[in-house]
């Protein structure tokens, strides 16, 4: 899968258009982190490294520690996973890479007005993980481009406007049911938890990007 320099991760020969996904947090180092990976991951067991290539995803945090690796904790949560948490070096958000995604998706509701006042058009493509997850599930994948005829890139930005047509047609039954909170300071019991749901959230979204679902789990 292509990677931002120095995120750890070669790039592919993939030479067509690329999709962009940014996910955020606060510090980028626990929620975001644990996201990224665990989406690069979900990604490349579902399509193989070929075929992902056109997808980019990363993270950076509003108040990020730049250059700061992720916690310990975070680590432990992507190992569970078996996702790799290799060479991740920690970003503050800035207006390239909102400028630059195709897709923002935050931890918190504060997270995603935050990217949305930073300007960019940034509306249309930015939401919290629960909130697209929402709108995806409700996404007929007939209406979307086969990825296999026109490539998952294309499939991902249709996504994105099918998304955001979506919005204020399907809202959360309470405001906390689009938050991911935070897990920083915390024991790895709450880590872990929190872990999987984000696991929990990516799981359709990676469905409808791909068009592959999961495979059953052999536990």
């Amino acid at each position: 899968m292509t990677a931002p320099e120095g995120r750890g991760i070669a790039e592919t020969a993939f030479t067509g258009n690329t999709f962009r996904i940014l996910h955020v947090s606060t510090g980028n180092v626990c929620r975001s982190p644990i996201t990224e990976r665990l989406n690069r991951h979900a990604l490349t067991v579902r399509l193989g490294e070929r075929l992902t290539g056109g997808l980019i995803v990363e993270s950076a945090g509003t108040w990020g520690h730049e250059g700061a690796a992720m916690e310990a904790n975070a680590e432990a949560v992507l190992a569970d996973f078996g996702a790799d948490a290799s060479g991740f070096v920690g970003r503050e958000l800035l207006d390239e890479h909102v400028i630059r995604a195709d897709l923002v998706l935050t931890a918190t509701r504060d997270h995603r007005a935050q990217v949305i006042s930073m300007g960019h058009s940034a509306g249309l493509r930015t939401f919290t993980l629960k909130e697209f997850t929402r709108l995806v599930r409700a996404i007929d994948p007939a209406t979307l481009p086969d990825p296999l005829d026109e490539g998952v890139v294309e499939r991902a930005r249709a996504l994105v406007r099918a998304a955001a047509a979506l919005r204020g047609w399907l809202l959360a039954p309470t405001a906390e049911a689009d938050e991911v909170y935070d897990p920083y300071g915390a024991p790895i019991t709450f880590f872990r938890s929190i872990g999987e749901e984000i696991h929990q959230a990516l799981d359709p979204v990676v469905t409808a990007l791909t068009g592959v679902p999961a495979r059953p789990s052999s536990l």
